[in-house]
């Protein structure tokens, strides 16, 4: 068949999601760190787009076509760009080295995560419609981006960060998901508002950045925190 007959209108925003992560590690390469960092994160507009896309249009992806142009595309966006881009824009001054074995922890669990996903989205009765397994994969630029476009920036608290985001997606951890349309939007805004010229953010304090980080590490950390919490109570010493 050719290919035109398994392409529908959310792969064309995958291919824009894959296009934003090869032009993110293009200008990386160009030593244009700011535009770089701003393009992963207008990956996580397309990224989202695709799926209420499809859904809006009812598509009927029988081959697994689209899953897997989402997939791939997401590995580059948000495996291989934010690893490079720790690597590369963020270089550990204290251990040189070690944002490299970060990077490749992002790229690896990142493949696991999105592999495990695939897996589970075959069987309706697995996976849940309400939470994802694992922390979602644009996780990585949503700390990494907007960490990096705060103004407050620090290479080792990046490189530590990202360990935990790697470990939390290949996690049993159960994440809410977002489909309200207002909680998308304001991510949606906060986004574009991140990726204003840097002249524009410095009057206002990076503000949207530094939101954008705010929110995405409550959203990282407080349901892990949360599901811990639970289990010591459930495994505590029962009072009669």
């Amino acid at each position: 068949m050719h290919i035109r007959d398994y392409l529908a209108a959310p792969d064309l925003l995958s291919l824009l999601n894959a296009s934003a992560g090869f032009l993110s590690i293009l200008m990386l390469l160009n030593g244009n760190y700011i535009f770089s960092a701003q393009l992963m994160l207008l990956a996580v507009i397309f990224d989202s787009l695709d799926g209420w896309v499809a859904r809006k249009t009812k598509r009927d992806d029988q081959f697994g076509f689209g899953k897997n142009m989402d997939s791939l595309s997401d590995v580059i966006s948000f495996g291989v760009a934010p690893g490079m881009f720790l690597c590369i824009a963020s270089p550990n001054m204290f251990l040189p080295y070690i944002n490299i074995v970060v990077g490749l922890l992002i790229v690896v669990c990142g493949i696991l995560r999105l592999s495990r996903f695939n897996v589970l989205i075959i069987d309706n009765d697995t996976i849940s419609k309400d939470k994802f397994i694992g922390l979602p994969i644009p996780s990585t630029v949503m700390v990494l981006g907007s960490f990096y476009l705060s103004g407050i920036f620090s290479a080792n608290i990046a490189s530590f960060l990202m360990v935990v985001v790697a470990v939390l997606m290949i996690s049993t951890v159960e994440y809410p998901k977002f489909k309200g349309l207002k909680i998308v939007m304001i991510g949606a805004l906060l986004i574009i508002a991140s990726c204003l010229p840097q002249g524009i953010m410095s009057l206002i304090a990076y503000l949207p950045a530094k939101l954008l980080l705010v929110f995405t590490l409550i959203y990282v950390l407080i349901v892990p925190l949360m599901e811990l919490y639970g289990k010591l109570l459930r495994s505590g010493p029962h009072v009669r």
